[in-house]
């Protein structure tokens, strides 16, 4: 069941970053601005000035002010952040899905980039790359001493470029070096499979900007290995941690004909949205069964409550993340971004 009170983490990107950027200048273009707290700015400039002549160690002015902006934010609620370019970077990979790189998923062992497993038609598996291999150097640059993220970085550029791997295999005396040319990789978040004739079973593993086009495709595969026809699904939703909104709209549509899907609200005008289905259940009424746990959160939660409070599915496992607020990603003009709480959700019936 979903919980009563939540504070859902949802990344508003794509559709609704427009809406979050309007937001974000309509501060400061609607309202009369409040007059600035200077003796709160003077005291933040002492507090400043004695770090930078007194503490034990040197530290940068960047360093000190960034610091600064995260605590101003993480002091608001548990969920708003700075992000710096970095870290926004990330965020719109796992947002969209999409990345310029090799296709191989990583991780890190003594010291260096083991490949866990190349992804099905991607340069690194066309290439020869496979799972157990320990990469040594990337180009010209040793991988031991880097971090993870550093090592994923590097492989990762843009499509057409090439990088040349250094490989060490088990059962092969010498290091092998593969060349291979970068291209965009796209990470499925929908998995699917028949469980007996007539019923399938899909999974969510994550909103993406395309997960919406990637479930109607996979139920469209689905029915055409059950001659046409599902008598019933189960949309596996547990352990996934959210994404973009308007992936879980797209998602709750899929299984709706009509009615209000999620509505936001907040302190902002433009931060009251409403989400409604359109007509076409690509199930044709058939049973759903919508499986979730305590790491089903944000975008989950959504689907799971509009699917509930529709009575479009049953909703089975156990208690649900419990949070319902809404995040909105304000780009900065140096390549970071702020996420910041700016309204909370409600599910048809009106939770949150």
């Amino acid at each position: 069941m979903l919980s009563k009170t939540r504070n859902t983490l949802i990344l508003l990107t794509g559709l609704v970053l427009g809406v979050s950027l309007t937001i974000g200048q309509s501060v400061f273009a609607d309202r009369n601005p409040d007059p600035l707290p200077l003796e709160e700015l003077r005291s933040f400039t002492e507090v400043f000035a004695n770090i930078k002549n007194s503490y034990v160690e040197d530290v940068t002015d960047k360093e000190l002010l960034e610091n600064a902006i995260r605590g101003m934010l993480s002091g608001l609620d548990p969920h708003s952040a700075y992000l710096d370019s970095d870290a926004y970077k990330e965020l719109q990979v796992g947002t969209s899905g999409e990345f310029g790189g090799l296709g191989i998923e990583v991780s890190l062992e003594d010291g260096f980039v083991k490949v866990v497993a190349p992804i099905d038609d991607t340069p690194a598996e066309r290439a020869g790359v496979k799972a157990g291999d320990l990469i040594i150097r990337l180009d010209d640059t040793p991988v031991k001493g880097l971090t993870l993220r550093e090592a994923v970085n590097i492989m990762r550029g843009k499509p057409g470029s090439d990088i040349l791997l250094t490989i060490v295999r088990d059962g092969v005396d010498r290091p092998l070096k593969i060349t291979i040319t970068r291209a965009i990789i796209q990470v499925k978040s929908v998995k699917s499979r028949t469980l007996e004739p007539g019923f399938g079973y899909v999974r969510i593993t994550q909103f993406q900007s395309h997960t919406g086009p990637n479930l109607k495709e996979a139920i469209s595969n689905l029915k055409k290995e059950n001659g046409g026809k599902l008598n019933g699904m189960i949309l596996d939703l547990r352990n996934n941690p959210g994404g973009v909104l308007q992936a879980a709209v797209e998602v709750s549509d899929t299984f709706l004909e009509k009615g209000l899907i999620v509505y936001t609200e907040g302190r902002i005008d433009d931060s009251a949205l409403k989400f409604k289905a359109t007509p076409n259940d690509m199930l044709k009424s058939a049973p759903l069964i919508v499986l979730i746990n305590s790491g089903s959160a944000s975008a989950s939660e959504i689907v799971a409550g509009a699917l509930q409070d529709h009575k479009r599915a049953v909703i089975m496992g156990s208690k649900s993340f419990g949070k319902g607020s809404v995040q909105t990603i304000l780009p900065m003009n140096n390549g970071a971004a702020l996420k910041l709480t700016t309204a909370r959700y409600y599910t048809p019936a009106g939770r949150s």
